[in-house]
């Protein structure tokens, strides 16, 4: 991206990521982190149901696509640039999970290149470029024609982290009480992972 503001430069002080040792492997699927996620849950109809895969390699990386259906278009026969958006935030809080870290979207700065038609499916690449504390600094670039197509938008990233009180103290309690009685373990604590 060009013209990045301060905030989501990584201080001097900044560290490489690591994934977590816990980490799904490379090309796995990761799957919804909360069932009624508008990004990649399957409980949403008119959702994105973004589907995500941890990406071979060393870094902190996913890939990820959605299909741009009539019900996310703005303007005629074109995706709405806010669900674009919300593709890129959902694909860069996705990697959080490598960390096997619960943050939020603490700013999101996106670029819109190319308008993404209806029926296209777009192709999305994050990283972690690097962790400072309680931040977490992450970028993303969506691509439609192909993993290697043109670029339609990009993203930079600030995730703060975050305790599971955060969505205790802010929610609604009828969902967290029902996110917190799930018997299965990680998906109980992968609907805490990526809310704002």
């Amino acid at each position: 991206m060009t013209g990045r503001t301060p905030s989501l430069t990584p201080p001097d002080d900044a560290v490489a990521p690591v994934r977590h040792a816990d980490a799904p492997a490379p090309g796995e699927l990761l799957g919804a982190h909360y069932e009624y996620c508008f990004g990649c849950g399957d409980g949403q109809p008119h959702g994105l149901h973004l589907q995500a895969r941890a990406a071979a390699g060393e870094g902190v990386a996913i890939t990820a696509e959605f299909t741009v259906l009539p019900e996310h278009q703005g303007a005629p026969g074109l995706a709405h640039g806010g669900v674009l958006a919300t593709a890129l935030d959902e694909t860069l809080g996705s990697l959080n999970w490598l960390l096997r870290v619960i943050a939020v979207t603490g700013r999101l700065e996106t670029d819109f290149v190319r308008p993404v038609p209806v029926g296209t499916v777009l192709h999305l690449d994050a990283e972690v470029t690097a962790v400072a504390g309680r931040k977490i600094y992450s970028t993303a670039t969506g691509r439609i024609g192909g993993p290697d197509g043109p670029v339609a938008v990009r993203a930079d990233a600030l995730f703060i982290e975050v305790k599971v009180d955060h969505f205790i103290d802010n929610g609604r309690p009828d969902e967290i009480q029902a996110a917190m009685q799930d018997p299965d373990q990680v998906r109980r604590a992968r609907a805490f992972e990526v809310n704002p």
